[in-house]
């Protein structure tokens, strides 16, 4: 599990000290891998002298701004289909696996203790289920006394790759779900009140008594949230623990020819955490001196940066998937 989240002072040398005009190296884009890739940046400047400046602003904003070629690389948690990344000219890798939480807020329930199945899940975030004693809800957790209040959703307002990866595990958990809302960046919600990347979600969550919302775990620890235990693809409960991350993330199965688009959720395997998901780097295929530089930092960052993932609870591609990316760069940065 996570041990420590990057400080607002290490994120402020990172991002704050200089414009971007000013940085060798600029992207934006996901707040899910945000927290690991300041981390990243404030050790490879600290041993290289170069800097990365990194924007969290969500996966839409990152697919945006790099289609638009402001920045130097962009970031989503959405990966893009071959087709999309041919129109756009752009190339695409991973770089480290992550999880999403169902945190929530809840006077007197700890975490893991709440029991949610999958379908539960969806039927609150449509707004199905309203009241945290529903007998849907109360049926799994005996043992619990679940109060008689309203169920407060809290969502992304923005376009968001975490979004992206949680309608999409909703899809695969409810057909209603799937028939009604769908998957995507962006929904029509039914329900709920928005925040502004991972950071805000689990700020109104902190905030707002018997609310429920989806984060990346680094976030969930930070704010010291409760998370419920879901259930793996074949009926298991499983907690949010980094065990059950990588019970899910083994099953990856990644394709230079198809520049590694995959979706991790609701894996096989009675251990595997049913929200995983990668998240990717995206480059403009004719800015190749830049890219040089871009990769230079993930490279660095994919032969040091693994114990960085690790304490801040994401998984670090298996060296194989790495050596894959490195043939992928070979291939088409020249």
């Amino acid at each position: 599990m996570i041990k420590r989240i990057v400080s607002a002072a290490l994120i402020a040398a990172v991002t704050v000290t200089a414009s971007i005009a000013a940085d060798k190296i600029s992207g934006a884009g996901a707040s899910f891998p945000a927290p690991l890739y300041y981390d990243w940046a404030y050790n490879y400047q600290k041993d290289t002298k170069s800097r990365v400046n990194y924007q969290s602003i969500g996966s839409g904003g990152g697919i945006k701004q790099i289609s638009n070629r402001i920045v130097d690389f962009g970031a989503s948690d959405k990966p893009l289909k071959t087709k999309e990344l041919m129109k756009k000219k752009l190339l695409q890798f991973p770089t480290v696996i992550g999880s999403i939480v169902v945190a929530h807020n809840i006077p007197g329930i700890a975490d893991e203790k709440l029991k949610l199945k999958n379908s539960v899940v969806a039927d609150i975030f449509s707004g199905k289920i309203t009241k945290w004693n529903d007998p849907a809800i109360q049926a799994d957790n005996a043992k619990l006394t679940l109060p008689d209040e309203k169920i407060i959703v809290v969502r992304r307002s923005d376009g968001s790759g975490t979004t992206y990866n949680f309608t999409y595990y909703l899809s695969k958990s409810s057909d209603n779900w799937r028939n009604h809302f769908g998957t995507g960046k962006a929904i029509d919600w039914a329900v709920g009140i928005g925040g502004k990347g991972n950071e805000g979600v689990a700020n109104l969550l902190k905030q707002t008594p018997y609310a429920i919302g989806y984060i990346e775990t680094a976030y969930k620890e930070k704010s010291k949230l409760a998370a419920a235990t879901l259930q793996s693809a074949s009926g298991k409960w499983v907690s949010a623990r980094e065990e059950n991350f990588k019970a899910a993330a083994k099953y990856a199965s990644w394709t230079k020819e198809d520049n590694f688009y995959a979706m991790l959720a609701l894996q096989p395997g009675d251990t595997s955490y049913p929200i995983v998901a990668a998240t990717f780097i995206l480059l403009p295929k004719e800015h190749v001196a830049m890219n040089k530089k871009v990769i230079a930092f993930f490279d660095y960052a994919f032969k040091n940066g693994d114990a960085s993932a690790k304490k801040l609870g994401y998984i670090p591609l298996p060296e194989e998937t790495k050596a894959m990316i490195r043939e992928y760069w070979s291939m088409h940065i020249k």
